[in-house]
């Protein structure tokens, strides 16, 4: 009877906002948004917002920010030893689609704009994807230098690397013709008189010198910071790569604990990007990191759900007053997984995504669910249905679930995917 009890309360509680919503407004600091056909963002994904484990004193996600932000500090001073860098850490992260999307030249097509992918508040808001869906606005607002932390939000898959809620890091640097040739010492242009074809090495308006001038600078300025947060030495590679906003674009990887590590995304940033703003005069970088990868590397946390924890027995442990100091976590206490699995037929008459569930899950089962994978996909040969089952792993950070408690939160998974997304449990 209380297994049924509890299961009726998590179901009500996550299809009452459901069905709330077609009529009642998401209140976001107090503004309101209406919802309409894009609206997907959960109670769960909103109770995060303004937590801003960033700026908690003594959490990893605030030691690495003030590493990198003093690096930031000492390699970039003004004459006077001022930084010229200015930083910003608190950006509300409810941004318009032309921000998260347009103003980086994004095409309407492009497979991040989908709804299984972000978190819509309506047609023309959501939570920021990346915390480069600022840059527009503070180049416009006269900015050549700046760096933005702040949380983002993604619909993605569930393990101990991934998480709907992550926190990034997002730089940029510009210059004119005249600055540019200050830092070389030298003549130098910029752009072409006339635009050539692009490139892979560079983009139509830039001169070849004046590219990789920024190109040396900006993979000087990142290797160099590499190496403060991970010693001299650190084996380390660049791989080309793309982004819509940037070009020429690359990854920088280190070798770490015996694998490579994707650590960042940089690139020139497109000329078409600062025209559009009023910077069509200059030249610059950007890169863009994620700071729970760093922080997991550095600190050896094995599970990004410990980020949100308020254990004493983890916060502790960085309580430190140099935060260059070389951290290591030490797990609290280890406790068993819980493994359940669930099947169902896809619903035939609306659309479905694995995005979908997972977000169910974490609406009904929090932060119990340490992973899910779809592990088999099934599709009937006369019916023509498709049938998907997936393996959730239950793990409480903090105690030893017993498998009735992990049963009732089990039940209530199926009962809430059955009356939400339309799907009939096997």
């Amino acid at each position: 009877m209380a297994s049924k009890i509890l299961s009726y309360q998590i179901i009500r509680r996550f299809s009452s906002a459901r069905q709330a919503g077609h009529a009642e407004p998401i209140v976001i600091r107090g503004i309101e948004y209406p919802r309409d056909s894009f609206t997907n963002v959960t109670p769960k994904i909103l109770s995060f917002i303004g937590k801003n484990k960033h700026n908690q004193e003594k959490h990893p996600l605030c030691l690495l920010k003030k590493r990198i932000t003093n690096y930031f500090y000492t390699r970039f001073a003004g004459r006077t030893g001022n930084p010229i860098f200015s930083m910003y850490d608190s950006i509300h992260p409810v941004v318009t689609v032309h921000e998260n999307f347009d103003s980086l030249l994004i095409p309407k097509d492009h497979v991040s704009r989908s709804k299984s992918d972000c978190y819509y508040i309506n047609e023309k808001y959501l939570l920021r994807a990346h915390t480069t869906a600022h840059q527009s606005e503070l180049i416009s607002m006269g900015l050549d230098n700046f760096v933005v932390f702040g949380d983002t939000y993604r619909r993605d898959e569930i393990d101990s690397s991934h998480y709907p809620v992550f926190h990034q890091a997002d730089s940029v640097r510009l210059c004119n013709q005249n600055q540019l040739c200050m830092r070389i010492q030298n003549e130098i242009e910029v752009f072409e008189k006339k635009p050539t074809e692009e490139f892979s090495y560079k983009q139509p308006e830039h001169t070849l010198d004046a590219s990789k001038v920024v190109e040396q600078e900006l993979k000087a300025f990142l290797i160099g910071l590499t190496e403060h947060l991970f010693g001299k030495g650190i084996q380390y590679k660049w791989t080309d790569s793309y982004f819509p906003f940037t070009h020429p674009s690359w990854e920088l990887e280190i070798y770490f604990k015996d694998s490579w590590l994707e650590l960042l995304g940089c690139g020139l940033i497109r000329h078409q990007i600062l025209k559009n703003v009023g910077a069509g005069d200059r030249i610059g970088w950007a890169f863009g990191l994620g700071l729970e990868r760093l922080a997991m590397a550095l600190y050896s946390i094995p599970d990004i759900r410990l980020f949100w924890s308020e254990d004493p027995g983890f916060l502790c442990q960085f309580d430190v007053e140099d935060v260059n100091k070389n951290v290591t976590y030490k797990p609290v206490s280890e406790y068993p997984p819980c493994i359940n699995d669930i099947s169902f037929w896809l619903p035939e008459t609306q659309e479905y995504s694995s995005n979908d569930f997972y977000d169910l899950v974490r609406s009904v089962g929090g932060d119990l669910i340490e992973q899910i994978r779809l592990i088999d996909s099934f599709t009937h040969p006369k019916k023509g249905t498709t049938s998907h089952c997936y393996r959730i792993v239950y793990r409480h950070l903090e105690k030893t679930l017993t498998q009735e408690e992990v049963n009732q939160l089990h039940k209530a998974i199926e009962l809430a995917a059955a009356e939400n997304l339309q799907v009939k449990i096997r």
